[in-house]
């Protein structure tokens, strides 16, 4: 599995939302805090414990921000050059162009335009336009189009006609480029304009000349070309330098203009833009974790054709025998009668005239024709048919909850920027504290959002495991559950539970209570979710004959998915009310109200 989110690059807390500092000393308090019918957190010998216990302590991270960089957003961007990319504004890439350019005009005793078409030819690479020039010079002049000297030779001549209009008119109204052919200079604004309007295609432009390769630069576009032209490929120009450039892409991010260089190797691909913009550097969606590349193009290309519209056609209606148009059966009753002008009658069940239908078939609304079809195991395009309605279900159970988590995560970003722009102050206010007394509040609505991202994309991962792996289903479903539960207790602590302490007219005895109970769902959930995402990274690969055991056999009646736990309960879940996985959406819905 293509790894879209490993941990060489990530050296610090990256990920975490809460620091060793501000989370509850150990373990048995979060158990005092959380002891109760809603919060068990048991340490039995379940599978957290025994293969991921120290998972917190890794230095594989999995979040947002640290801790000091919620109050500090500046803090993120500085470190971003250790994470093995750097995000690149408008002025730094005119910037390292022009570095290039300097470098290889230097290097090769070239002028600023020659290296320019030299790097364009060679797509930016300096090491790659070296290598081919101290390999064959002439080669290389031939091929980009740079002549060292005219090869037409113009100097004597008083008049000119140009070889595109066939106008007489003085040397002064004439231009060429490297090779000398002359061409007068409306025709040459008129072909520089057409090229430049045509897209960036006008960056590879060569001389008018049909037999001529001369390569046309950036100094006949700053001589010939109108202003809007001139901006036109200077920005063309610029795109090129990132479009062409094997490490550094675009931010996806509508109206962004930045761009991130990437170390490629790396092994993390997910990148954050200074626009806030969090997406996969290899393919330029959105963030995805833990799901790799190529699963998200299959997802996403289901989400966007038309197939589940004809599988829905396929399980919901039958073709017209006589017209073969598609007929929904919106009645009981298996007479048919097809819309005009068609107007055919037929059985539902069998496709044959319902004029047939009588006794010989065993009464006029009974078909012992189909039970007979049936029996002969010729009713092929019944079993499809029930394939592509089984197939449909499966894909709608994963997609309404796939599209709920990214709705969730939606809410939750609205509800994070009014904490932050409206609700922190009044809260410091009415209960007479510090903002650095409430960064617990950020910090859980922030793993709030990455979490309801990583849970979205588990489902995908669901849709495709193979049906045949159950093993691997009910592990994956076991901590998809478990992860999904946590996040559950904490997206309803943070938007319900919160509200009373925002909203009250003075102090609350107990808010004290409150902030360390959210800082230990926040970091129950991390680590829930540290565990997810370690075990689809690694293929599920985890699953061993204790774990299945534990997952299949569960020691309690009152938790079917609980492997074991205090009162029937296992670690992160809530009896009867802990969400399976992949179960109602309702679950997830619950916290964007």
């Amino acid at each position: 599995m293509l790894r879209v989110f490993g941990s060489q690059v990530l050296n610090s807390k990256v990920f975490g939302m809460v620091s060793e500092d501000n989370v509850i000393e150990d373990s048995a308090s979060v158990e005092d805090d959380f002891d109760g019918d809603d919060y068990d957190y048991d340490d039995g010998g379940d599978y957290y414990d025994d293969d991921y216990g120290d998972a917190g302590d890794d230095d594989d991270d999995y979040g947002l921000v640290e801790d000091d960089d919620v109050d500090d957003p500046g803090a993120m961007v500085s470190r971003r050059p250790k994470l093995g990319y750097t995000v690149l504004q408008e002025a730094d890439i005119k910037q390292r162009q022009e570095d290039d350019i300097s470098k290889v005009s230097t290097v090769l005793s070239l002028s600023q335009v020659e290296a320019t078409i030299l790097l364009r030819h060679y797509n930016w690479n300096v090491n790659e336009v070296h290598d081919e020039w101290f390999s064959d010079e002439e080669r290389v002049r031939k091929s980009v189009g740079l002549f060292e000297r005219p090869v037409v030779d113009v100097s004597d001549a008083s008049k000119f006609t140009c070889g595109i209009c066939f106008d007489l008119l003085p040397c002064d109204n004439f231009a060429s480029a490297s090779c000398g052919h002359p061409f007068c200079r409306e025709c040459w604004q008129g072909y520089i304009c057409t090229s430049i309007n045509d897209g960036p295609g006008c960056l590879l432009l060569r001389c008018p000349e049909p037999s001529c390769k001369a390569a046309v630069g950036p100094d006949m576009i700053d001589k010939l070309a109108p202003c809007e032209e001139k901006e036109k490929y200077s920005q063309f120009l610029l795109r090129s330098y990132i479009e062409d450039n094997r490490e550094a892409k675009w931010c996806p991010a509508p109206g962004c203009e930045n761009a991130v260089n990437f170390a490629v190797g790396g092994g993390d691909f997910d990148v954050t833009c200074l626009c806030s913009y969090r997406f996969c550097w290899n393919c330029t969606v959105e963030a995805h974790r833990p799901v790799d590349c190529e699963t998200v193009t299959k997802w996403m290309l289901k989400n966007s054709v038309d197939g589940e519209n004809v599988n829905w056609i396929l399980h919901n209606s039958k073709t017209c025998p006589k017209c073969k148009r598609p007929i929904e059966k919106n009645q009981g009753c298996m007479h048919m009668t097809c819309t005009p002008p068609c107007s055919y009658e037929f059985c539902w069940l069998c496709l044959r005239a319902w004029s047939s239908h009588g006794v010989a078939t065993g009464g006029f609304y009974s078909c012992n024709v189909y039970e007979a079809e049936m029996q002969k195991g010729n009713v092929d395009a019944e079993m499809r048919r029930e394939m592509a309605k089984n197939s449909f279900e499966k894909y709608t159970h994963y997609y309404e909850r796939w599209a709920s988590n990214q709705s969730s995560r939606e809410k939750a970003l609205e509800d994070l920027n009014r904490m932050e722009s409206e609700n922190m102050e009044k809260l410091c206010n009415v209960q007479c504290t510090t903002m650095s007394q409430l960064k617990c509040i950020t910090e859980a609505w922030l793993q709030i959002v990455e979490c309801r991202r990583v849970l979205k994309w588990t489902y995908a991962y669901g849709y495709y495991l193979p049906e045949h792996e159950k093993t691997k289903t009910q592990f994956f479903e076991y901590l998809q559950g478990e992860a999904e539960a946590g996040l559950e207790r904490l997206h309803r602590c943070a938007e319900k539970e919160l509200d009373k302490y925002v909203t009250a007219d003075g102090p609350l005895s107990d808010f004290d209570d409150f902030r360390t109970k959210l800082t230990g769902l926040t970091s129950v959930t991390k680590t829930y979710f540290e565990n997810l995402v370690r075990a689809l990274e690694n293929g599920l690969e985890d699953v061993n004959s204790t774990a299945c055991n534990k997952i299949v056999s569960p020691r309690s009646p009152a938790s079917p998915r609980s492997p074991t736990g205090r009162n029937g309960k296992g670690r992160g879940s809530r009896g009867k009310e802990s969400p399976r996985a992949g179960g109602s959406p309702k679950n997830v819905d619950d916290t964007s109200k």
